[in-house]
């Protein structure tokens, strides 16, 4: 089977295809759809892609259908993902620009620095890793109970600060990794 065509990829591929969607419920009037009504749909489409994440990993190592471009296409998936909602939570006032910057400046960064680490041969020193992983869980956390904006901005905020912390840390942590290896 085509490697692009597996389950867990497809589960990736939906993930990336529901961005746009996730997007266009803000964008509807508000005379059609109230914005309690867009936070909900919002917020399920986004639940709904972000659980993929968990599965289309779990489901590649379970079928053995683990792929180099389903390892590649994840990461791509969940920053597009993040990133189109962190800038419509920004357009909603409903947390801080500075996390919206930090995240994302992490992700191209981290980004970059597994582009530059393959075209030096070593992938593994910028691998997923626990951390990583927490990072974003964290954000998806936020995410959601900031979507919502059903009085859980406060805490909401509460985990995009931890989303923060630890999106530092890991950025700090792949560095490091990395600079083991270009020494």
């Amino acid at each position: 089977m085509d490697k692009k065509f597996t389950l867990p990829t497809m589960l990736t591929w939906f993930r990336i295809a529901s961005v746009p969607f996730f997007v266009a419920v803000y964008c509807l009037p508000d005379a059609t759809i109230s914005i309690q009504h867009k936070n909900y749909l919002a917020t399920t489409i986004f639940i709904f892609a972000a659980i993929t994440d968990y599965f289309d990993g779990y489901l590649a190592r379970l079928l053995k259908q683990e792929s180099s471009f389903g390892a590649f296409l994840d990461p791509v998936a969940d920053k597009a993902l993040v990133a189109s909602a962190l800038i419509i939570l920004i357009q909603l006032h409903r947390t801080f620009i500075s996390a919206a910057i930090i995240i994302i400046v992490r992700e191209i960064t981290i980004s970059a620095l597994r582009e530059w680490m393959a075209q030096l041969g070593n992938t593994k020193s910028t691998a997923v890793h626990y951390m990583g992983k927490l990072k974003t869980t964290l954000q998806f956390c936020a995410i959601t109970l900031l979507l919502l904006d059903n009085h859980t901005n406060i805490l909401g905020n509460v985990f995009m600060v931890l989303a923060v912390i630890f999106t530092i840390i890991s950025m700090l942590y792949y560095l490091e990794q990395a600079k083991k290896y270009t020494s």
